[in-house]
């Protein structure tokens, strides 16, 4: 991208330098036609530092995708990487230990949540691709709701903290709704890993489900550092993440997010951000 931006820049330049050497030469061959020269170069000029901003932009805008996309790639190696490597040091540990029956499954349980990330992990990359080449047709069909974020909620709690439960859920029973239980259970599994992630180790997340005028509405509130206001719409793109990519520490590949408002909108459901007190985020969705 770098040599993109060099020859625009030279070409620019070039153009420009052309454009003054040929009305300076013609002005000094008849003097009479500057008027001429002057008003066909302001409308050239115009014209090309248009064509030049305009071209700029989709150059910058290819540079920040290609980084983005590097980024991507990056994430989901160490995403990989991470459970693969805890799966095999639980196997390797059960295979050349003597070990009780008590740690036996206390590793096979570790590994099967290992399992789960990068099933998540898989989905969230084959939904998110089906979704943009419009390849996922969203089957709908009735069912509770309520149901389906309690049992995420349960899969997703943390037992390893000596403190309060992780995630405070607090779902009405029997609220059920019209969708694709698929791609909702990913909407939901999204918004409670980013909560959990960001909120840093045993730091308290709650989910609540309940009805408001008689539509379903999902909350889920941690208490992590929080997003910038002016970020708070750029979140939802695809492959953004909050922060510097040279500093962000959390683990993430920058398509949770995308697929939320992706299949919210499929499902004519809203979703806002707002600012947690004292800290965090909170993203409610509302059905309509």
């Amino acid at each position: 991208m770098k040599k993109s931006l060099i020859i625009f820049y030279f070409l620019l330049l070039y153009s420009l330098i052309q454009l003054f050497s040929w009305g300076s030469l013609v002005i000094k061959i008849d003097p009479s036609r500057m008027a001429m020269i002057m008003g066909e170069g302001s409308v050239f000029l115009f014209l090309l530092f248009t064509g030049a901003y305009f071209l700029y932009r989709s150059i910058k805008k290819e540079d920040r995708l290609h980084e983005q996309q590097t980024n991507f790639l990056l994430s989901v190696t160490h995403e990989l990487k991470s459970p693969l490597a805890a799966i095999k040091l639980s196997l390797q540990t059960i295979v050349k230990r003597d070990l009780d029956k008590a740690r036996q499954l206390s590793l096979l349980n570790n590994s099967l949540k290992d399992i789960e990330r990068l099933d998540d992990l898989v989905e969230n990359m084959l939904l998110a691709t089906k979704i943009e080449n419009h390849s996922y047709s969203f089957p709908k069909e009735q069912f509770d709701f309520s149901e389906l974020v309690t049992k995420i909620a349960d899969r997703l709690q943390i037992h390893t903290c000596d403190c309060e439960q992780n995630i405070a859920a607090k779902i009405d029973p029997g609220i059920k709704i019209t969708g694709d239980p698929f791609a909702l259970a990913s909407v939901i599994t999204n918004l409670l890993e980013n909560a959990v992630k960001y909120s840093g180790p045993c730091a308290k997340v709650s989910v609540e489900l309940t009805k408001q005028n008689n539509h379903p509405f999902l909350v889920v509130a941690d208490n992590g550092p929080g997003i910038p206001d002016e970020e708070k719409m750029l979140i939802f793109d695809k492959f953004y993440r909050v922060g510097d990519e040279k500093v962000r520490k959390a683990k993430g590949t920058g398509l949770g997010l995308f697929i939320v408002k992706e299949v919210l909108q499929n499902h004519d459901a809203d979703i806002s951000v707002k600012d947690n007190v004292p800290q965090g985020t909170i993203f409610e969705v509302t059905f309509s």
